[in-house]
């Protein structure tokens, strides 16, 4: 390809005239079915008389045309020598980019090696080896960006599949840590030195994310290793050069060394470095690792967190992974006796000035209170946060070592409490304040459970938390309503102690500061769940519901909407005055979100978990109201804009949530509406192309269509709702990259069709036995067989003869009969069935082999005529076991009751008063060997499991489901057909009855019996 050509193609792509650009764009389409084209942009990227805009465009062009194309299954095929000779130039090509082009160059070579490393590009390590090798300090980076790049295409790979990686440490290894060590002994490094230092750590990170490869069982080489990471860990950070802006300090090349070489250590000790959880092969290492490097690197790691008690500058990341490896040695017995001495400074003089209120937290929440509320409630956040991994320390060291510092740390805590309640307004330690509220709410959980705590709690709350809620600073009182949600649930000896937190809750939902509201909305949803009598709440109820819309305007979070679920689940039907008005409220905070994750990449995250929440509350909404159906038809306006837009790959993150929605209206609603029915196409539409992973999902509304609005569906031509419902299902059972699991849906589809439509879908009785009887050939999972097999009873008992003349047809009867009865035979190694296992699915076999009794002999084939003694049989066995599965089920739910009432009726007993746990090392012995027996049993059970291959659990029946055989007792129909046959063809009666030995007599007469129990108890209950 012309390279001058290409270059001014590329050129003209940075026209600021539109016209040019879509020329250029619609030229450069064209040029990738030439020869030659991602030759010619690596040329261009590389070529250094170029314009460092136009190799830019083509490092962009080069990155996502190998990413769409590099596979041999694509449209535009790239030639093999365009890919042999990107291969041979591809690491050159990195080796010489500048900064601002290297990441696509990178991101092309990633694509390229997940594709042909090792099969088509042997040569690549060879290469790698000897670039490392070189002096050249291009060369060398180079190397290690590709490298690094290697190495994690096989991070997460286990087994098999890491072999590649063996040879890759192997051959590079050592040359880097001679790398390492020449680096690291460097006098006043530059920054770039820092950045090959951060890859020869992320190539490492790599390599050893999984398991520690066996050279680096040797104990010389991960000495070696450790060393170098130690001394990474020793060296003070450069002051020269540091930026002044915090966002650009925290990503300092030199930083970013720390944070990769503590994230190394972080791992080896987390995942290999106790040796009563190694694997046999990993015990050796771990003793080593344990006894000769985790005191060492504990150590270094209490040095860097001193720097925050000097005052000096840790960026937030760093400090969350050095208090995570302090955290580790906290139950480790040697570790912790090496961190015992230092504890009084490491609690009170570095991880507890991390819990208070700071200038960052100030500045955030007077410039931007939406920005502190969002980091506040962003569980992303929280694994980078230097308080959450102080919280996290101190929940640690007070679960495991408690006996040593559960009260040295209250005493603290009071400390502070009582310095606070002794100052002047004007000197109140107000941050420290907020720093102890915070130790008490996170050790919520202990200290319920604790005495002399627990008994004291309450007094607590009324002398230091509530008060707080006048305090003069804001972060005061958002932090009494945080603690005082934490403590909802304690049992308040003055029951008007609650109250008074309760209303001071509510008064705070109008403060006039966002993230008090914010915070007194998340712990008003403790307190309605605590709460025992609910007259407290009910007279409010209006106003809380104002207050809660008025502060979703304001701001997206999906805890608020939690709050409203928990109030509409606790006042259940009484929300129904409020129903119309939540709806609209949450539609309308809906869109608002939707709006905000389309138009601010930002804020998508939380705004879309905002949004998923709206339409969970807007679920909850319609379950508490699902007795009053006339309330429906007034919600689908506000609903099926949502619905209608969304039901499409717009929707794919939500789109449980809203198949959740369109179920409640389509089983709700008194009737079906034309709009609702209009849901139909794009749902089926969605499932055709994409959500076939939702099919379960799409089951329901699909069914309640069938179900509820049977004569629409039968009626109706534009759209054709049985043609459509057979193109999906004949679609999914053909299609051979669905596996077993992902159809079970659509036979229960044809179910519905079959029992809801009895009498009125004969031409449809065909087309679903025969996709259903050639899908049953080639499948293997034991549930999809029985509902096909179900299929085939459907159809018999929609109608027998037609069916059965059907099956002759196809030259399927024998088969498939043959397969229904083995499959009745077949048991688990249990000697449960492995088949129909379900009580539906047991009488769905009933019925469909009862219609078969009193068929006329003419229209019964030679094949079933000459089967029917085991058919019969077949018969009795179902409603024998059917019987045993219904008193089991009516057992299981009186003993049920009999629990419920006497949980209700009994007192409760809190099994973890006056706990303390024991903090020695047999205590950490205890806690392995119960953890490894844990593992055993897993394991064991996994075993089980898969010998014996689903668990009964799986296959209980749907108390929600409903059918219209339900109304058909199978036991009174069994003994009204063989009565009717004993009168009407008492020949047939007789062979039926002869075919029988004695026990079978016996279970036929007493099933005989059990039907005239249970009509005359149907009678009785009618009448």
């Amino acid at each position: 390809m012309d390279l001058s050509m290409l270059a001014s193609v590329l050129q003209l792509a940075l026209s600021p005239k539109t016209e040019e650009r879509n020329h250029a764009e619609n030229q450069l389409k064209q040029f990738q079915h030439a020869p030659g084209y991602v030759v010619g942009l690596l040329q261009i990227v590389v070529t250094t008389n170029i314009d460092i805009s136009v190799r830019q465009v083509a490092s962009i062009q080069f990155k996502n045309f190998v990413g769409r194309h590099w596979s041999t299954e694509t449209l535009i095929q790239v030639p093999e020598n365009d890919m042999n000779m990107v291969r041979q130039n591809l690491l050159e090509a990195l080796v010489h980019a500048p900064p601002i082009i290297r990441v696509q160059v990178g991101d092309g070579l990633k694509t390229v090696i997940n594709h042909d490393y090792p099969e088509k590009w042997p040569y690549l390590l060879s290469n790698i080896d000897t670039n490392l090798k070189s002096q050249d300090h291009g060369r060398v980076y180079g190397a290690l960006y590709a490298l690094r790049i290697l190495t994690r295409k096989y991070e997460f790979k286990d087994d098999e599949d890491r072999k590649p990686v063996y040879h890759i440490i192997e051959m590079t290894f050592p040359t880097l840590l001679t790398i390492l060590n020449y680096l690291l002994s460097m006098p006043n490094p530059p920054i770039e030195v820092a950045d090959l230092i951060k890859l020869t750590c992320k190539v490492f990170w790599s390599s050893v994310y999984l398991e520690i490869p066996k050279q680096l069982h040797d104990p010389n080489v991960f000495a070696a290793w450790m060393s170098c990471f130690h001394r990474i860990l020793e060296m003070p950070v450069p002051l020269l050069g540091q930026p002044a802006d915090s966002d650009q300090r925290k990503s300092w090349g030199w930083w970013k060394v720390k944070k990769w070489t503590i994230q190394i250590m972080n791992r080896l000790y987390n995942r290999f470095g106790d040796p009563k959880m190694s694997k046999p092969e990993n015990k050796a290492f771990a003793v080593m690792f344990q006894k000769q490097f985790s005191p060492q690197f504990l150590e270094s790691h209490l040095r860097l967190l001193s720097v925050i008690q000097q005052g000096g500058y840790l960026p937030d990341r760093i400090i969350n992974l050095l208090l995570q490896y302090v955290s580790t040695s906290i139950s480790k017995s040697a570790t912790y006796q090496l961190l015992k001495p230092h504890l009084d400074v490491l609690l009170f003089e570095i991880i507890f000035p991390l819990m208070c209120f700071n200038d960052a937290d100030h500045k955030l929440w007077h410039e931007d209170p939406h920005e502190y509320v969002r980091k506040g409630y962003d569980i992303i956040e929280d694994m980078y946060s230097s308080r959450t991994a102080a919280i996290n320390f101190i929940s640690e060291l007070l679960r495991k070592r408690g006996k040593d510092n559960l009260q040295k740390f209250l005493a603290f805590i009071v400390g502070v409490f009582q310095r606070y309640e002794a100052a002047p307004s004007a000197q109140k330690p107000y941050r420290q304040k907020d720093g102890a509220l915070l130790a008490v709410g996170a050790l919520s959980d202990k200290l319920k459970e604790t005495e002399p705590y627990k008994s004291q709690l309450e007094q607590m709350l009324v002398h230091h938390v509530f008060p707080e809620f006048s305090s003069p600073v804001g972060h005061l009182r958002a932090k009494a309503a945080w603690v005082s949600g934490q403590y909802a649930g304690t049992s308040f000896v003055n029951k008007q102690n609650f109250s008074v937190a309760l209303r001071s809750i509510v008064a705070a939902l109008r403060d006039p500061e966002l993230p008090v509201r914010v915070d007194s909305v998340v712990a008003l949803r403790s307190f309605v769940e605590s709460c025992k009598d609910l007259d407290e709440i009910r007279p409010i109820l209006p106003q809380l519901l104002d207050e809660f819309f008025k502060l979703m305007n304001e701001v997206e979070n999906e805890d608020l909407v939690f709050t409203l679920e928990t109030i509409v689940d606790k006042f259940g039907e009484e929300m129904a005055p409020y129903a119309l008005g939540l709806c609209q409220n949450l539609a309308a905070a809906f869109w608002k979100c939707i709006r905000s994750s389309e138009g601010d990449e930002e804020e998508d995250d939380s705004a879309a978990l905002a949004a998923v929440a709206c339409l969970r509350a807007i679920s909850t909404i319609l379950e508490s109201v699902s007795k009053l159906p006339n309330l429906f038809p007034q919600l689908e306006p506000i609903l099926l804009p949502i619905l209608q837009r969304m039901l499409s790959t717009d929707g794919q993150d939500i789109f449980e949530e809203l198949l959740e929605i369109v179920s409640y209206l389509t089983y709700i609603s008194p009737t079906i509406s034309l709009d609702l029915w209009s849901l139909w196409p794009p749902m089926v539409s969605a499932l055709e192309e994409w959500a076939i992973d939702f099919f379960e999902n799409i089951l329901v509304p699909l069914d309640n269509y069938i179900s509820r609005s049977t004569e629409h569906f039968l009626s109706c031509k534009e759209p054709d709702y049985q043609q459509s419902l057979f193109k999906i299902i004949s679609r999914v059972f053909a299609d051979h990259n669905f596996e077993d699991n992902d159809i079970e849906p659509a036979p229960k589809l044809i179910e519905a069709v079959l029992q809801n439509c009895k009498g009125r879908v004969d031409e449809w009785v065909e087309p679903y036995l025969k996709i259903s009887v050639e899908r049953l050939k080639r499948t293997q999972k034991g549930y999809l067989k029985d509902l096909l097999i179900e299929v085939v009873a459907n159809a018999l008992y929609y109608n027998p003869g037609l069916s059965l003349s059907i099956l002759q047809r196809m030259g399927a009867t024998a088969e498939v009969f043959q397969t229904w009865l083995t499959l009745l035979q077949e048991k688990k190694k249990s000697g449960q069935p492995a088949h129909f296992r379900r009580e539906h699915d047991k009488k769905v076999c009933i019925l469909g082999l009862l219609s078969l009794l009193p068929l006329p002999a003419e229209l019964m084939p030679q094949e079933v005529q000459a089967g029917l003694d085991q058919i019969f049989k077949a018969v009795l066995q179902l409603l024998m076991a059917y019987k045993q599965q219904l008193e089991e089920s009516a057992k299981k739910q009186e003993d049920a009751e009999e629990d419920e009432e006497l949980e209700s009726s009994g007192s409760e007993h809190d099994q973890w008063e006056n706990e303390l746990e024991d903090e020695d090392e047999d205590n950490d012995e205890a806690d392995a060997e119960k953890l490894q027996r844990l593992a055993a049993e897993a394991s064991a059970f996994r075993r089980h499991s898969e010998a014996d291959e689903d668990s009964d659990d799986d296959f209980t029946d749907d108390e929600e489901f409903q059918a219209p055989i339900d109304v058909v007792d199978p036991f009174i129909l069994f003994a009204d057909i063989m009565q009717g046959m004993s009168v009407s063809d008492p020949a047939r009666f007789q062979a039926y009855t002869q075919l029988l030995d004695p026990q079978q007599q016996t279970v036929a007469n007493s099933l005989a019996q059990h039907a005239e129990e249970r009509r005359k108890a149907i009678h009785k209950h009618s009448s």
